[in-house]
């Protein structure tokens, strides 16, 4: 079963959805994640949050 990080976004009502996307774009390009979970609140706010999968390295036995 694969293991995710997550970090949670918000953005406030005045920021544009061309500004959400390259965000969100940027953080997926730059920083490997990928959207979990999009909210829009009543006051037009959105609530973000992104995933990563961890990776554990397995040591090598000699």
């Amino acid at each position: 079963m694969p293991e995710y990080e997550f970090v949670d976004v918000y953005l406030p009502r005045g920021v544009s959805r061309k500004e959400t996307t390259r965000l969100l774009t940027d953080h997926a390009e730059y920083g490997h994640w990928e959207l979990y979970r999009l909210s829009l609140l009543r006051d037009g706010s959105r609530r973000v949050r992104l995933r990563r999968r961890i990776i554990r390295q397995v040591r090598a036995t000699w």
